[in-house]
């Protein structure tokens, strides 16, 4: 008796239509890939891919405004100094507001993390703790501003430290970023309060509603909070390094 043939065989890949039909096949086929994204972090990550978009240009745009101009710039490690007991130090207020930023991510991961185990006290609770540390990022920032504005006399159309294009880069580049932070400090505000109060335990409706017991809204604002890190890291090191 012939022993019997156990090796097996690769499956014959399956061809495509020609023409437009194969085309149209193959992509379609992909769509399955996206069939269990939730809309609300599809649409996320839609915003922040347009978001990166503008971020980009600005930030292009300034490093075009500053290569091009034959007036001085002002040194940032004199502009955003801060004097204490008579001596200048540089940006301190700037390496604060970094850490102040880059430590309210850690606490989002967190709010993330204990979301997935349905934790609502402590997801809050996370939540509102990454609120303050982006409610005092954007005081810092107000503070950094009147003092541009009123001590040293930077305006967006003028600058009596150099270049004048500095003062409209800086305030145009460094709001919109704050405009960013604040309206997030406000969603994670929101957000917090229905967790705390169970909504997405309970399937409550109202703005920024969840299916029974799904907190995946936590996760979505996690992705525009560590965008806005992220977008920081840059203006920080082509505004107070360069």
């Amino acid at each position: 008796m012939a022993p019997q043939d156990t090796s097996t065989t690769m499956a014959e890949p399956t061809s495509l239509a020609p023409g437009f039909a194969g085309i149209a096949e193959d992509w379609s086929s992909d769509q399955r890939t996206f069939k269990n994204v939730p809309w609300g972090k599809a649409m996320m990550w839609i915003f922040l891919l347009s978001d990166t978009f503008i971020f980009s240009s600005f930030l292009v745009g300034y490093m075009k405004v500053r290569l091009s101009t034959t007036t001085p710039w002002p040194n940032p490690s004199e502009v955003f100094a801060l004097s204490f007991g008579g001596e200048p130090i540089p940006p301190i207020l700037i390496a604060i507001m970094t850490f102040i930023l880059i430590t309210s991510s850690g606490t989002m991961v967190l709010a993330v993390n204990y979301g997935y185990r349905k934790d609502k006290n402590k997801t809050a609770l996370l939540l509102l703790i990454t609120a303050l540390f982006g409610a005092s990022f954007v005081g810092m920032q107000a503070f950094e501003w009147t003092k541009l504005i009123v001590d040293e006399g930077v305006r967006p159309w003028a600058n009596p430290m150099g270049a004048s294009q500095f003062g409209s880069v800086f305030f145009m580049i460094t709001g919109f970023h704050g405009f960013h932070v604040s309206v997030g400090v406000l969603f994670l505000i929101l957000v917090a309060r229905k967790v705390w109060r169970g909504d997405y335990d309970t399937e409550k409706r109202g703005f920024f509603t969840s299916r029974k017991g799904n907190y995946e809204i936590v996760e979505t604002m996690g992705l525009y909070w560590h965008f806005v890190d992220l977008v920081w890291v840059f203006i920080f090191a082509f505004f107070y390094l360069w």
